[in-house]
């Protein structure tokens, strides 16, 4: 029997993401979350192909627990982790610094080196770290394979990777700009290209992944060549709770005028800024309802939202010279029509515009919504983070057979 099974973690601090995909027709077997991990009382959420969701309540002490417990429920559909059509488990690895540029199978070293990384992504890589060690000692047999969220922008030359400041502390301190959401950067670009029906390598795209944490990259022929988010994801775009780029001199300020401690700033620009912080609200459905009622606070936030998004539009379109396409992809940019409609509204003399009847389409495919024969397709691409992973996870495994 053929082993072509992946199944892909997303181990947080207090939850773990799964999805079970056979790749032979890429279909998904099982998709699930178990959250509120290590809490008196935890959820688990499993849905297989085909059939109804059940949702179980009770006590998930740590990670190992949890995925004890998806395993419990996979078997219940005959999937279980013991299965011989098992091929890999594909793990998300946020930040893997400039050492890792493509998936890798784990072993002693690789976890020794993302635990190395964690000063970088405190709040993610030991998360992920757990859910390797983990599944590990379920199934040392199998291949563990990481895929990191930064691999695909290290492609980025150094004249876009490097911020202007002393070069010999920068390297001691590993401070260089390394970018995140990769997986759907790569994933997207990609079927931006299939939707144009050309060839990844031929194709220079624009993607923006606008969810609650947001970025954008400029990608020419299927390699990133700048990307917003930097060191960490705060900088770059305005996000739901992140104040994207900014004066690193407000921080100084706020140190000596404000009073305030390295922590309370980290708290404030990474938990109570951007949206949330312009008007109280981080659902962009909750703030267009309150634009549309004349709400002026929610109306600013908008405003600098869209302002943000725009300039990296034109700096992208500067950084890669010829566009043919611009692409919105995650939660905010697969739903959002106004905040597509406004992002490309005045950019007419660069070829951008949406047609307005086929931005208002809802849709769950990848399609496009500028009007026919436009100079730069605009075009809205659903993201798809996990089989990206398990793709890459997959290829990986049958290349080492």
């Amino acid at each position: 029997m053929s082993s072509t099974r992946v199944l892909v973690l997303n181990s947080g601090s207090s939850s773990v993401k799964y999805q079970l995909l056979d790749m032979r027709g890429s279909d998904r077997l099982a998709v699930g979350l178990v959250e509120r991990i290590g809490e008196e009382t935890s959820r688990l959420k499993h849905t297989p192909a085909g059939g109804e969701s059940r949702e179980w309540n009770g006590s998930v002490p740590d990670h190992d627990a949890a995925l004890k417990a998806v395993a419990a429920e996979l078997a219940k559909d005959g999937l279980g982790l013991d299965s011989p059509e098992l091929a890999a488990i594909g793990h998300r690895v946020v930040h893997g610094g400039k050492h890792f540029t493509e998936p890798t199978v784990v072993d002693d070293a690789v976890l020794a080196e993302i635990e190395r990384l964690i000063p970088v992504a405190p709040l993610h890589n030991p998360a992920n770290l757990t859910g390797i060690r983990t599944a590990r000692a379920l199934r040392p047999d199998l291949p563990q394979v990481a895929v990191f969220d930064t691999a695909f922008h290290t492609t980025m030359p150094e004249s876009a990777a490097r911020y202007a400041i002393d070069v010999e502390t920068a390297d001691a301190h590993r401070i260089r700009r390394y970018g995140f959401h990769g997986t759907s950067h790569a994933y997207v670009s990609r079927e931006t290209a299939r939707l144009l029906g050309r060839a990844p390598e031929d194709v220079n795209v624009i993607v923006l992944h606008l969810g609650n944490g947001a970025s954008a990259s400029a990608v020419r022929g299927g390699r990133c060549v700048d990307t917003s988010m930097g060191l960490t994801p705060l900088e770059g775009l305005v996000m739901g709770t992140r104040s994207g780029d900014m004066d690193p001199a407000v921080i100084f300020h706020l140190m000596r005028v404000g009073g305030m401690s390295a922590d309370e700033i980290d708290t404030l620009l990474n938990k109570r800024s951007g949206l949330i912080g312009l008007c109280g609200d981080n659902d962009m459905r909750e703030i267009r309802r309150r634009v549309d009622a004349g709400d002026e606070r929610a109306r600013l936030a908008f405003d600098i939202y869209i302002h943000r998004l725009k300039k990296y539009i034109g700096a992208y379109y500067a950084v890669l010279g010829r566009v043919d396409a611009v692409v919105f992809t995650a939660g905010v940019g697969e739903n959002a029509a106004p905040v597509r409609e406004a992002a490309v509204a005045g950019l007419e003399g660069l070829g951008l515009a949406v047609d307005g009847e086929l931005n208002a389409v809802r849709g769950d495919g990848a399609r496009l919504v500028s009007p026919a024969g436009a100079r730069v397709a605009v075009a809205v691409v659903p993201t798809d983070e996990e089989m990206e992973i398990a793709t890459q996870t997959y290829a990986l495994v049958e290349k080492e057979r």
